[in-house]
């Protein structure tokens, strides 16, 4: 958490927050034009915010793209606010809706694992379900096949695609076309991709989740940030979170 509270703390930096908020997937170069800064002065404040998680650079062609990456502030709601005061549930809730507005959305998280448990947490139906508002993945996971997402209380499957990339423990990349609602249901197929890195004796995690369309409803990406924080509470404690949105399924239809 202090790296997060350190980088939170400089209001030159907030205000870049703030303007990715307003337009995620910015360069560098558009980041500098908008603030009386030079480019390096702007580069320096953007490698604290991805230090401590906050935002998160990707590649795409020739140009650096930086999003936001709000699971750091979703791991301090789970840790303190839920405790205190309900309507600060709702409150994050929809700020995490408005930063999760572009369609394309990255999300980052570090836990302390092997890239061979994470990929086994990822994969497997039971330990899915802890995290994964109680529904259960299955597959074979070979390149090429389908996959289903379902939870007990579903007439249905919740979710269903095809397994695009199966790398294990490195990567795995899926189609998504979600049915646990009418409107979800017709923002059609999106993509997702988990990428897996070792970092000394943990893994950094990327979740991609794009190729969504201009209208998607944010309940398609809008859970990302739980479901990290479910893993990783999973994966170093071995306990499951029991924060309200993380169990507002469970037992339910």
């Amino acid at each position: 958490m202090d790296p997060v509270f350190r980088a939170l703390a400089d209001p030159t930096r907030r205000a870049l927050l703030d303007e990715l908020f307003r337009r995620d997937g910015q360069t560098l170069v558009a980041l500098t034009a908008r603030h009386d800064m030079t480019r390096i002065a702007v580069a320096k404040h953007l490698k604290i915010l991805q230090d401590a998680g906050l935002v998160v650079a990707r590649r795409r062609g020739r140009e650096k793209l930086h999003y936001l990456n709000p699971v750091p502030i979703r791991l301090i709601h789970d840790r303190w606010v839920s405790k205190y005061t309900e309507p600060w549930v709702s409150g994050l809730t929809n700020l995490k809706r408005d930063l999760e507005s572009q369609m394309e959305k990255i999300f980052e998280i570090y836990i302390r694992t092997t890239p061979e448990r994470l990929w086994e947490a990822i994969t497997d139906p039971a330990i899915r379900q802890k995290y994964h508002f109680g529904a259960s993945v299955e597959s074979d996971w070979g390149t090429g096949s389908p996959y289903r997402l379902g939870h007990s209380a579903a007439d249905r499957p919740l979710m269903e695609g095809e397994n695009l990339v199966v790398d294990p423990p490195r990567r795995l990349v899926q189609t998504m076309r979600a049915l646990w609602g009418p409107e979800a249901e017709q923002s059609g197929t999106s993509r997702v991709t988990w990428e897996i890195e070792p970092v000394g004796d943990s893994c950094r995690l990327m979740v991609i989740h794009d190729q969504l369309p201009e209208d998607a409803p944010s309940e398609l990406y809008g859970g990302w940030p739980m479901i990290l924080s479910g893993l990783k509470t999973w994966l170093e404690t071995g306990e499951t979170l029991t924060t309200p949105g993380s169990l507002m399924y469970g037992g339910q239809r």
